[in-house]
């Protein structure tokens, strides 16, 4: 059975074990494939990358509801009412998927709450380019198996905002480089090209600077092409392998 997200998000690991690794992170509203159940947790995949792993069962529930719209805020906060006087702790994050059950004036609902209207726009929405999303997740501290704004890994960053352009793509970096088949020249690099090294990815903002989920910086950061070429192989003795175009 499918089972959708009603966490923020939620972690998925590798063993059913909240001390195991996580493996990844599925956001508020996506869909988990259950296809068995262990004690506390399913065992099963995300219907998006069928990534397998296992997922605490409170984080998963029953939805008849289509998901119509997405997120297109870092965060959005959830409201009791549709008023501004009645907005609670809890919030969601850019990339859930929502169901609209209700519309009041800049408020809808979504199941038990209300969230702002200006935060959503429909699934077939897409941005000129998928890159054009960043500064969402700029800063961002680097999670391994992150896939959030609250913490994210370098190849989850590429999958986010590939995603929320309706544009597939794996979730691990060896994955992505192997889906990923025109290949392009560092003379020739623009926006939105992909670069890899051994276990890392990072996105071009343009011929001179680069975004990346950076475990040495412990965040999302900026930097120059250059730079980052040579810090990693300073660092790491890794050389850029390829350089991938995305259509967009």
């Amino acid at each position: 059975m499918q089972l959708s997200v009603i966490s923020p998000f939620a972690n998925i690991y590798k063993k059913n074990n909240l001390k195991s690794e996580l493996v990844t992170q599925i956001i508020f509203g996506e869909k988990f494939k259950v296809k068995k159940r262990i004690g506390l947790f399913y065992k099963g995949y995300k219907v998006y990358d069928n990534y397998p792993g296992f997922i605490k069962v409170d984080d998963l529930a029953k939805d008849k509801h289509k998901k119509t719209h997405k997120v297109t805020s870092k965060k959005t906060f959830l409201y009791k009412k549709p008023n501004l006087n009645f907005k609670t702790k809890k919030q969601i994050y850019f990339n859930s998927k929502i169901s609209i059950l209700e519309k009041n004036n800049e408020f809808i609902k979504i199941n038990n709450y209300w969230i702002k209207s200006k935060d959503v726009k429909k699934i077939e929405f897409r941005n000129k380019n998928f890159i054009d999303n960043y500064l969402i997740y700029l800063n961002t501290k680097y999670l391994w198996g992150g896939n959030s704004p609250v913490g994210i890994d370098c190849s989850a960053l590429v999958q986010e905002l590939l995603k929320f352009n309706n544009i597939y793509c794996p979730r691990d970096t060896k994955d992505q480089i192997k889906f990923f088949t025109k290949e392009i020249k560092l003379k020739s690099i623009k926006k939105g090209d992909l670069l890899f090294w051994k276990g890392h990815v990072a996105i071009a903002l343009n011929k001179k600077y680069l975004i990346h989920a950076f475990g040495p910086k412990k965040k999302v950061i900026k930097m120059p092409i250059t730079k980052t070429i040579r810090e990693i192989y300073n660092k790491s003795k890794l050389d850029l392998i390829s350089i991938k175009r995305v259509k967009n």
